[in-house]
């Protein structure tokens, strides 16, 4: 058991146990056992959910109903239930549905839970007018637990659209790379071939330019998989920067955050160093500073040039944004206080 699993089930034992001791000091005799029964029985379907996603919110949905059925007023006198361990156990049975299961399993499984919040009423026990406590109790339970889980499905979609971001980031350098470097060697290649037949003397320079072509393939192969596997190497893309000189300023360490906001980190600093080249040509230095907070990072790149910078509907800003938005960050981009264009990226350390 993962400490994640044995933290959740000390606070089911604790929200039950106080809740036990609550109702044997209240109601007196053996009344606090049906509701320790049914609430041991939502939390134990709880801590099973990841084993049967499915099968484990109906198993708590059974027991809570029967619970109800029990406790209605002139059926078997107990205490109102769901009682609060049994509440918090169909809480996070709905934050899981939500987030994992699709649409529809999840809309039904979330409609029951909300019949059973509802139907609680039925045990209020008590004439007085109003929401019963246990009633407002299940429905805030039913709330917390829908909206974690839509919560926790946006920031798994939102990981998503990130990774693919990624991934087709990583497909169009090796189109626009490797894929150029190939068909050079292609055409080289079939150079060679005419020369051997004509001018022989000549092929050992086509030969030489097919071995040139095929190192910067593979030199732009490595690059690809050193992203992939290692994360943003942003010294070697500064050192291959063909514009002002780059004064490169990294945390102590270097960079240390998940993998999809890395690449992301790299993008950006690729894009805005393009920027540069295009649309400041006068700049005479660039500085690319990132830091890290124990919650995000921060990615600046600012040029001094005269220029008014990239403007702010380009396609590559435009792209930017959306990668930096899919992690769950914030992207501005205009002209700096002490002159030249920055832009500015502040992502969340995992992605979201």
């Amino acid at each position: 058991m993962t400490l994640r699993r044995i933290a959740e089930a000390v606070v089911f034992a604790v929200v039950q146990g106080f809740t036990t001791v609550a109702l044997a000091a209240s109601w007196g005799g053996a009344y606090w056992v049906p509701d320790a029964l049914a609430g041991g029985a939502v939390c134990a379907a709880a801590l099973l959910r990841h084993r049967w996603p499915l099968a484990a919110p109906l198993a708590g949905l059974a027991v809570a109903g029967v619970s109800i059925a029990l406790a209605v007023p002139r059926v078997v006198i107990l205490p109102a239930q769901p009682g609060p361990g049994a509440a918090a156990g169909l809480a996070v049975l709905l934050a899981a549905v939500v987030r994992r299961l699709p649409p529809r399993p999840a809309a039904a499984v979330a409609a029951g839970g909300l019949a059973v919040a509802a139907a609680s009423w039925l045990t209020g026990n008590s004439a007085g007018a109003g929401l019963p406590v246990v009633t407002g109790l299940n429905l805030l339970a039913w709330l917390a637990g829908v909206g974690a889980g839509l919560l926790l499905r946006e920031r798994a979609r939102r990981r998503r659209d990130a990774a693919a971001a990624v991934r087709l980031d990583l497909a169009r350098e090796l189109h626009d790379e490797v894929a150029h470097h190939v068909t050079g060697i292609v055409l080289q290649a079939q150079a060679a071939r005419i020369l051997a037949r004509r001018r022989p003397g000549e092929l050992d320079g086509a030969l030489a330019g097919i071995e040139t072509a095929g190192t910067e393939a593979l030199a732009a192969m490595r690059r690809v998989v050193a992203l992939l596997r290692e994360g943003a190497d942003l010294s070697d893309l500064v050192s291959r920067y063909g514009g002002p000189p780059v004064r490169l300023r990294l945390p102590p360490g270097g960079l240390r955050c998940a993998p999809a906001v890395s690449a992301v980190v790299y993008r950006v600093v690729q894009e805005s160093l393009t920027n540069v080249t295009r649309h400041a040509p006068a700049a005479r230095s660039v500085t690319v500073t990132v830091a890290e907070s124990p919650s995000s990072v921060t990615v600046r790149v600012a040029d001094d040039g005269p220029a008014a910078g990239a403007p702010a509907g380009g396609y590559g800003l435009v792209g930017m944004r959306e990668r930096v938005e899919a992690l769950g960050g914030t992207l501005c981009a205009g002209p700096a206080p002490s002159g030249g264009w920055a832009v500015q990226a502040v992502l969340p350390r995992e992605a979201r």
